[in-house]
């Protein structure tokens, strides 16, 4: 907090304009510079201006602020020094960014750049592979490693793997070696996902102390850069580290993806074999309180597949069993576990 303190009395001398007036420093300034803490000053400083003339020319109620748009907050929250340069390929958002950078943030207008050409942006700069890729639980290291990444509601796992990566060297070289390289990648994985809350981190067990208190510091370092405040513990005699990570919007998996319709959410399917168990009970039951002289099963194609072939003998014994003839039709809509029994 004295730190803080003493970089807001700097920063406000720096700018006159900025001196009215009381600031809240946010806890996600912990880490950040002078230079940081005086540009926001000036973003503000230009928007009380422009909402205290708004406000005097109006006689009756009117909106005066709202929340920006995702290209206005990109400018105005992720534009940090070593930005080169900022492209837009819609000259309409080109040219509403221009005159919102001349207004408010004028350091930023000369890094505006108006892409026209054929390719697509994203193709051009591999957007959609990182996009693919940070929906994907997998994240392959350049070793040969991997990462595992499971998000849950009340946390997230991530789990450093080997994989083929086995080293020239003895087995706990080629560990530490993965783990360094895991924690540069994760620490990029938690930005590019925006994953908040309670994470934890299973790093591949290693025996030296010494190697452990490096992982645990090439962390930290990568960790350093996150825009995002992050309280990492150290790591444990297991490999494991608990950190978190505050929570500023959701998560890029929940922004982009629904649950699924076949499996609710749980990402498992049941089999084709325990479908199959679930249709012969529900016949007992149906036999039970049905005179119909036949049931007919609709399901999917797995699993009529299944029921006609690989079950033919036990469907025979259950005939008998109920006394009603049984029949199959495949359902192309149906999903694996979805099945409906009717009465013929």
């Amino acid at each position: 907090r004295n730190r803080l303190q003493g970089l807001l009395r700097s920063a406000l001398s720096q700018d006159e304009s900025a001196a009215r007036g009381s600031y809240i420093l946010r806890t996600v300034a912990d880490g950040v510079g002078v230079e940081e803490i005086a540009s926001d000053l000036r973003f503000l400083a230009r928007l009380w201006h422009a909402m205290s003339q708004q406000s005097g020319e109006t006689g009756g109620p009117r909106l005066l602020h709202e929340d920006m748009s995702l290209a206005f907050r990109t400018v105005r929250d992720l534009v940090a020094p070593g930005i080169e340069s900022i492209r837009i390929d819609s000259g309409e958002t080109f040219a509403a960014l221009q005159s919102f950078c001349q207004e408010y943030v004028p350091e930023v207008t000369g890094m505006l750049e108006h892409y026209a050409g054929d390719a697509p942006l994203f193709d051009l700069h591999g957007v959609e592979e990182d996009l693919r890729g940070a929906l994907s639980s997998r994240v392959d290291l350049v070793s040969g490693g991997y990462l595992i990444i499971d998000q849950t509601e009340a946390m997230t796992t991530i789990d450093v793997n080997t994989g083929s990566f086995v080293g020239r060297q003895k087995l706990e070289e080629t560990l530490f070696k993965t783990n360094l390289e895991a924690a540069a990648a994760l620490s990029r994985q938690l930005r590019l996902r925006n994953l908040g809350g309670i994470i934890i981190i299973d790093f591949i067990d290693m025996r030296e102390v010494a190697h452990r208190q490096q992982v645990h510091m090439a962390l930290a370092n990568a960790l350093s850069s996150d825009p995002v405040r992050t309280h990492i513990t150290g790591v444990s005699e297991l490999g494991l580290v608990e950190m978190t990570r505050k929570r500023s919007r959701e998560s890029l998996e929940h922004l982009l993806c629904e649950d699924c319709p076949h499996c609710q959410g749980r990402g498992v399917l049941k089999t084709p074999e325990t479908v199959c168990l679930e249709i012969y009970r529900e016949i007992v039951r149906y036999a039970r309180v049905s005179d119909n002289s036949g049931l007919q099963v609709l399901a999917g194609q797995a699993v009529v597949d299944l029921l006609r072939e690989d079950q033919s003998a036990y469907l025979a014994d259950l005939e008998k069993f109920i006394g009603k003839t049984l029949s199959f039709r495949v359902e192309p809509t149906y999903s694996q576990e979805h099945f409906d029994i009717v009465r013929l």
